[in-house]
């Protein structure tokens, strides 16, 4: 009876090897499954992100319309160089020296924490694509490592320019708004081809929380005086 018990609690050993295997496969692919995505993201800008979905569905859920966000992809020669210049300053100037993670601006955020100040984000430009087209919004451990695996893609497939220009045309810029001709169109009525260092700077200057703050209110102008400071100085990139 007891070798009986044994025998049904305990699968052969060739059905255990077969789970294995599927699993591990299962498991390869799932990590590999990214490459494709990224791939075809350094010739065709995404029409949506995972971001733009849980917009949308917070919208719907609180029953405010448009339900769907505005989006607009644009080419590089559509969108400003000085808002190129403007955001790299405002957001990562140190973009072309890092490979996906800055840590620099991670030593740095964690000595004003330690000093007692408050522990400010250090994500650079490539972390924030990869968080805005693939994941969502959030501090988890799961999600951070989702977003570390997904910038070594991003970074090793795409070229930083192609990085650049997928954030630009990705980053939220306003209530509903996303990319920067939806950004330019919906705060000067204007296409981003035409916005002033001014006006770039502004816009810049709003990124961290752009449906709160207007490029046109009290805390951007104070953003867009270092903003435009910073922008005097070309970006960094390596020698």
């Amino acid at each position: 009876m007891m070798a009986r018990r044994r025998a049904w609690w305990r699968p052969p050993a060739a059905t255990v090897r077969r789970w294995r295997r599927r699993l591990l496969w299962g498991a390869l692919a799932v990590a590999l499954a990214p490459i494709p995505v990224i791939l075809l993201l350094a010739v065709v800008q995404p029409p949506v992100t995972a971001v733009m979905v849980a917009r949308a569905g917070s919208r719907l859920w609180n029953e405010e319309r448009p339900v769907w966000p505005r989006h607009e992809p644009v080419g590089r020669r559509a969108i400003a160089p000085a808002l190129r210049r403007a955001v790299l300053a405002s957001e990562d100037d140190r973009f072309y020296l890092h490979h996906g993670l800055d840590l620099v601006e991670i030593e740095k955020a964690l000595e004003r924490r330690k000093a007692g100040g408050r522990l400010r984000g250090a994500s650079t430009l490539t972390q924030q694509v990869a968080k805005n087209i693939f994941l969502w919004n959030g501090r988890s451990f799961v999600r951070k490592g989702m977003e570390l695996y997904l910038v070594l893609w991003l970074e090793l497939l795409l070229s930083k320019e192609r990085i650049l220009d997928l954030y630009l045309n990705l980053a939220e810029w306003g209530p509903n708004h996303f990319g920067a001709e939806a950004a330019a169109q919906y705060h000067y009525r204007k296409p981003a081809a035409r916005l002033t260092r001014d006006e770039a700077a502004r816009l810049a200057a709003i990124l961290p929380a752009p449906r709160r703050w207007s490029p046109k209110g009290a805390i951007a102008t104070r953003r867009a005086a270092v903003v435009l400071e910073r922008m005097q100085f070309a970006p960094a990139r390596p020698e």
